[in-house]
């Protein structure tokens, strides 16, 4: 591809205990580049490095050694406040548990991310109504999460994620909670995402069927990519 890559990890290395007897090195020099409108799968078992990797991908952690460059941008040479902002209006983050705030309303939780972001009152309960009803959660959006299945906790989840209209969707495991129907549903929420929204989707699953449903597949083990090749792809399910 001669496009540059809006994920562009070279030689990332992450210790614990540095320099301590119980020192721990996660990442062994982990490269991987990811190009805008990717839906790209990070595929392993669990202790692989997933969890370390996506943390680091997602600017919510900073590697020991080797360089991160998120569209164009050194993570290494920022500080906290623009590392915070970067995560605000870059990536979109859906997670296993959700990570909703219990005591408010799932339009509020949407609007939340617009709100740390500086958007207005008015600005960003239209937009949370928007993409409210872009999952399929309009009905629901006086709700708390609480009162919310679990398919549509996520759904809501995912209405947050595009809050700030991110470039990146980092998704961890994001089906790992719900059964096989609500699973497929909210995979079709990422594929319309990628494909009609061109957004750059990293999934990270110890999934191979879900993994497959993506563009590219990146096994890690034991904190190493050990394989890459092509996923069949949304349009071959």
């Amino acid at each position: 591809m001669d496009r540059e890559p809006i994920i562009d990890a070279r030689g990332i290395i992450k210790r614990y205990y540095i320099g301590q007897p119980n020192e721990l090195e996660i990442l062994h020099g982990i490269d991987i580049k990811v190009y805008p409108g990717e839906f790209v799968a990070i595929v392993g078992a669990s202790g692989s490095g997933k969890s370390t990797l996506m943390n680091i991908i997602g600017v919510l952690d900073k590697p020991t050694e080797g360089q991160y460059y998120l569209d164009g941008v050194d993570v290494g040479e920022s500080d906290d406040s623009e590392l915070s902002n970067i995560r605000n209006q870059k990536i979109g983050f859906v997670f296993q548990t959700y990570n909703l705030i219990s005591r408010q309303s799932a339009l509020k939780n949407v609007e939340l991310p617009m709100l740390y972001g500086g958007m207005g009152s008015r600005a960003r309960t239209r937009r949370a109504k928007e993409l409210m009803a872009m999952v399929g959660m309009e009905e629901r959006m006086h709700h708390n999460p609480d009162e919310l299945s679990g398919g549509q906790k996520q759904r809501v989840a995912i209405a947050r994620a595009m809050g700030n209209d991110p470039a990146i969707i980092l998704a961890d495991e994001p089906t790992g909670a719900l059964d096989t129907k609500t699973g497929r549903m909210v995979m079709d929420i990422f594929h319309k995402l990628n494909e009609e929204h061109g957004k750059t989707i990293v999934l990270i699953t110890h999934s191979p069927s879900l993994a497959e449903e993506t563009q590219r597949i990146l096994t890690l083990s034991d904190g190493m990519i050990i394989g890459e090749r092509e996923g069949r792809g949304h349009a071959n399910i």
